[in-house]
């Protein structure tokens, strides 16, 4: 969430006399600003720029990440739409798929959008047998369920825990849920049409994951909610990271 200027104290209010002298109310302590959570896009493949950009606007520090030692830095991680495959594989080119999985286990918040949902599910439909998944949510995915790029489309969802209306989503190439586990919250399903009722947002824990592309198309409801998330589980830990990667 966009971080606000602690505001002005009001005015104090003047109180009855006790013998004859004037009382005040003490001024407002000023409000603590909100913590800024270093938070990574994995930048090995895909949107990387337009998460980018949501996380600045929503009061984060985004960081690239593409080695070890820069996921160890940071406080959370987009991982971003593009080819889940090609994701998978550079994933291991790079030595991350283990240590990621690792930091997803130890707690670290994650935010996948489309690709990134299928590469944060337990199970994966129709992808090869060789891809890598990295089972932080407790969900089956189907890859490419909406079907090719030429079925791609956008409509309104409904979306549990976002306020001011519907969240408009742009579905490319998408996945949908084919199973949610046990203490996984289904946040928005399609409304109508063909696809109607499919799982298309869930969180588990500190881990939210979406079909669309939530970074096109300018509402950036669902980057503050991922805000909020790894804000919270750093306050909770008692820590949030100082980039010592170049910010972007």
């Amino acid at each position: 969430m966009t971080g606000r200027e602690p505001g002005h104290s009001a005015a104090a209010r003047k109180l009855g006399r006790v013998n004859q002298t004037s009382v005040s109310a003490p001024a407002a302590e000023p409000q603590a600003a909100p913590s800024r959570p270093t938070i990574g896009v994995l930048a090995l493949q895909g949107d990387v720029r337009e998460h980018l950009a949501a996380l600045r606007a929503c009061g984060a520090e985004p960081v690239l990440v593409r080695r070890v030692g820069e996921l160890e830095a940071v406080d959370g991680l987009v991982l971003p739409g593009g080819e889940s495959t090609a994701i998978s594989k550079l994933l291991q080119v790079f030595d991350l798929l283990d240590p990621l999985r690792a930091r997803l286990r130890d707690g670290m918040p994650a935010f996948g959008s489309c690709a990134g949902m299928i590469l944060l599910a337990s199970e994966v439909l129709d992808t090869r047998p060789d891809a890598q998944h990295l089972s932080g949510i407790d969900m089956t995915v189907r890859r490419n369920a909406f079907g090719r790029q030429v079925d791609s489309f956008e409509t309104d969802l409904d979306f549990a825990g976002l306020d001011d209306g519907p969240v408009r989503a742009v579905f490319i190439r998408a996945p949908w849920v084919e199973r949610a586990g046990d203490g996984v919250q289904v946040l928005a399903t399609v409304p109508d049409g063909p696809s109607r009722g499919r799982i298309v947002a869930v969180r588990q824990g500190n881990v939210l994951a979406t079909s669309f592309h939530p970074e096109v198309t300018g509402d950036l409801r669902v980057h503050r909610m991922f805000v909020d998330i790894v804000r919270a589980a750093g306050d909770r830990a008692g820590n949030v990271h100082t980039p010592d990667v170049q910010p972007t």
